[in-house]
């Protein structure tokens, strides 16, 4: 870049400009890089990795996935994709608007709704653009809205909030307290929407729901729920924390994810019929995106039966959950506090936590991703560990071992 004299700044060379930025997340330890991994069918949680693309592949163990119960491999999900594909082959051909919605997804939606206890569902082609768009819309709509976000709320709830130009206001996580005052001290006549998650991603802590709750309907405000790190693995049905919980019925929006326990891709929104079809109507993160193609719906349907009926799989996914940490600090690493299946290991240094990660898998053959900021505040990067039902005794103990190595070697701190 160069500055011309009475000029803004003009930039000359752009790919110069792109290294720069890149040098500089480089330099910071921040720098991403995606792991080639091949997972395996009827195989998780192993998978083929390659530290080239012309690479030898060898057998891994990822401790990383968010298909928190393997569904992504489970026969009945498959059988139900290949059964839809011969049927009505690939693709969806284009948007519902313009192509027309395809009876999976309309069966699906129904579906969810009535998995949630609501009267519609929406489907969307991922768990962001469900916030995004359903989120967006409702603050951008609603004249004069006030949006209140968990400090700690999903990228995609931001996005969405921020894209709809409305004022919003950040109450401190989890701090009803803080919610109540910000909530009184706004006009009473406009109109408010609180968004926050049940499950926290990085922490594993857990909202509390219904002091939540009782502080939103205190102000007549609508409440919009998160549960993507939670449907599937919560709950008598699997329905996620609300359902756990038995506050379902008072959310005025649960927003879900098919993408993680479902073990598949996409998003979606359940709430009153007038609510979902504002957000269809209006939405254009809905209307001017492709759908999803039949075959991922008809997996997604199968997904859910199965999981409605899984109690004995989140039974033994949150005992290995609660093994896992338990082992973790009896081996003095230095796992944080967490309420949830969510097992995250403090490193505090963005180039340490890169090291640690790319030792495990050049040295151990095990897969998990460091988390650095911006995921993270700097100072807190983390592994996060995903344990699942298909993990077992003699993955857990090499884990526990690969790790008291690793810190040994790098002489890494041990307090969480």
């Amino acid at each position: 870049m160069v500055e011309e004299p009475g000029s803004r700044c003009v930039m000359r060379n752009f790919d110069s400009f792109f290294r720069e930025r890149l040098d500089d997340l480089k330099t910071e330890g921040r720098y991403r890089s995606f792991a080639d991994l091949e997972r395996i069918a009827g195989c998780f949680p192993r998978a083929l990795y390659r530290a080239a693309p012309d690479a030898a592949p060898r057998e891994v163990t990822v401790w990383c996935s968010n298909d928190y119960l393997g569904m992504g491999q489970h026969p009945a999900l498959t059988e139900a994709m290949h059964a839809s594909i011969a049927k009505t082959g690939a693709g969806a051909g284009g948007t519902r608007n313009i192509s027309g919605t395809s009876h999976e997804l309309v069966q699906l939606e129904r579906e969810l709704a009535a998995f949630h206890g609501k009267e519609a569902g929406l489907v969307f082609t991922s768990g962001y653009i469900s916030n995004e768009a359903a989120l967006g819309t409702l603050a951008k709509h609603m004249p004069e809205a006030i949006v209140f976000s968990d400090a700690l709320n999903h990228a995609s709830m931001i996005a969405g909030i921020r894209n709809s130009r409305c004022e919003f206001k950040v109450f401190r996580h989890n701090d009803t307290e803080h919610l109540r005052q910000l909530l009184a001290a706004a006009d009473p006549h406009r109109p408010k929407i609180v968004a926050f998650e049940s499950v926290y991603s990085m922490d594993g802590d857990i909202a509390p729901l219904k002091d939540l709750l009782d502080v939103c309907e205190a102000f007549n405000a609508l409440t919009y729920l998160d549960e993507v790190h939670a449907v599937g693995l919560y709950g008598a049905t699997g329905a996620g924390i609300a359902e756990r919980d038995g506050l379902a019925h008072r959310f005025h929006v649960i927003e879900g994810t098919l993408g993680k326990a479902f073990g598949l891709i996409g998003g979606y929104i359940t709430g009153s019929a007038p609510l979902v079809d504002f957000v269809r109507s209006f939405a254009p993160g809905f209307i001017f995106t492709t759908a999803l193609p039949p075959a991922v719906a008809a997996g997604a349907r199968a997904s859910l039966k199965v999981i409605r009926g899984a109690a004995d799989l989140r039974r033994r996914h949150q005992a290995i959950a609660a093994d896992l940490k338990a082992r973790l600090a009896a081996a003095g690493l230095p796992v944080m506090a967490s309420e949830s299946h969510i097992v995250p290991v403090r490193v505090g240094d963005p180039k340490a936590c890169k090291r640690v990660a790319a030792i495990l898998l050049e040295q151990h053959g095990i897969y998990v991703q460091p988390i650095n900021y911006p995921t993270v505040p700097k100072g807190t990067e983390r592994l996060r560990l995903t344990p699942t039902p298909l993990h077992e005794e003699a993955d857990v103990a090499q884990l526990i071992a690969a790790l008291s190595s690793v810190w040994r070697e790098l002489s890494l701190p041990v307090a969480a």
